[in-house]
């Protein structure tokens, strides 16, 4: 056998967990909320109806933003076994008014979330959006996290530092404002992925510059604070690399003269995600926060989904980023696809033989216990021969995301 069909199989071991994933909706939910941001709520919040067909259409439909090809062809194209779902950051609309607006809009965002993940079983899961008003208190914000947890299954939440997007100011996360979330997300026992929505005037950056921003004060201000202290059983997710501070990480680690710490051991109390789309910005995160620190992240479809002319892959392949970077063992690939995401979010599998091959499905402890052989029939039943480009698990075999560029 040769040393590259060795490596191929290798780095075909793992499944690829995907925990950086935005939703997908039909034009219908989009035009909803333009209707709530004209009326103010002043007609009500009742959402459109949205038929299952219509829900699925918009996974499985080309998209011009998508690069002209569809949410489930970028996820199967990338070998993606199980992407988790939050909404939209840009579309959030944390800073408009009145809140019940915004209420009414992440409720029904995190509904379709759930419900694509009936409609492409063992697909997808749900990480949800809270309703993060300025006008509420972080602590009103709960309800709709429990509810997303207990009701919907989902499994983690997605937390926006800046919910008045860039008006005004907000606090650092060490702040105790920001305690309600923490207590939820320990108590429900769920991670936290920080995300920034969307970013105004008077604000300087544009949204994409402003998640950056936002994530790289976000490191600072946690490690600076007592959180970790206070909540030992915190998990919290910093996308994107971590913002700026692996890049400039040289800068904190003087620090250990003064407090005795390693910088580099505080980076450690966070999660990190791969969503970066060059092979040398990712192997500076892997070498500096360790890849027992990082989960795959590829926010497809999404900002990276496009062509590169120079290689003809998608920015956003960042598995196969992933895949070209040597000096990753076996053991380094599998937490990086795999088993990080796993251990954090408590994923369990189960595996049965498929039309397609072995479809892999992907439970919480909670489900786990609930699944049963009847539950494996249906899931069975819902697919034919002509539907394997959707199964939510491939067969095994050639190396995935080799397929369209």
């Amino acid at each position: 056998m040769s040393a590259e069909m060795t490596t191929s199989n290798r780095r075909e071991a793992s499944m690829k967990i995907d925990v950086h994933g935005h939703m997908s909706a039909p034009d219908s939910f989009y035009a909803w909320k333009a209707g709530l941001l004209a009326h103010r709520g002043a007609h009500g919040g009742k959402p459109p109806v949205i038929s299952d067909d219509e829900l699925r259409e918009s996974y499985l439909s080309p998209h011009p933003s998508f690069g002209n090809i569809s949410h489930m062809e970028h996820v199967t194209g990338a070998g993606i076994d199980l992407q988790l779902l939050s909404p939209r950051p840009y579309q959030a609309m944390h800073s408009e008014q009145p809140a019940k607006i915004v209420e009414w809009f992440t409720a029904e965002s995190n509904n379709l979330i759930q419900r694509a993940a009936e409609l492409f079983p063992g697909q997808f899961k749900g990480i949800a959006g809270l309703p993060q008003s300025p006008d509420l208190e972080p602590k009103q914000w709960i309800a709709e996290l429990r509810r997303a947890v207990t009701e919907l299954g989902f499994v983690g939440l997605m937390l926006n530092t800046d919910p008045y997007e860039g008006t005004k100011t907000p606090l650092a996360l060490g702040d105790r404002y920001w305690y309600p979330v923490y207590e939820a997300a320990v108590e429900l026992n769920v991670p936290i992925l920080l995300h920034s929505a969307g970013c105004k005037p008077p604000a300087r950056e544009p949204y994409s510059l402003h998640f950056i921003q936002e994530e790289t004060i976000a490191v600072w201000s946690l490690l600076e604070s007592s959180v970790f202290t206070d909540f030992p059983d915190l998990h919290i997710i910093v996308p994107h690399g971590g913002g700026a501070i692996p890049y400039q990480v040289g800068r904190f680690l003087p620090s250990i003269a003064r407090s005795g710490v390693s910088y580099i051991d505080k980076l450690r109390q966070l999660w990190f995600d791969s969503c970066l789309y060059t092979q040398d910005a990712l192997e500076l995160l892997f070498k500096t926060v360790g890849t027992d620190r990082v989960l795959f992240g590829s926010e497809k479809p999404g900002t990276g989904s496009q062509i590169d002319p120079a290689t003809g892959r998608w920015f956003d392949d960042i598995h196969l980023l992933i895949d070209d970077i040597e000096w990753l063992d076996e053991t380094q690939r599998l937490q990086l696809f795999e088993s990080n995401a796993r251990s954090l979010f408590r994923l369990l599998q189960t595996s049965w033989p498929g039309p397609s091959g072995v479809l892999q499905i992907l439970t919480t402890e909670r489900e786990c216990c609930e699944y049963d052989e009847n539950d494996r029939q249906e899931q069975r039943s819902q697919y034919g021969p002509q539907d394997r480009d959707v199964l939510p698990g491939r067969q095994r075999g050639g190396r995935r995301g080799e397929g369209r560029r």
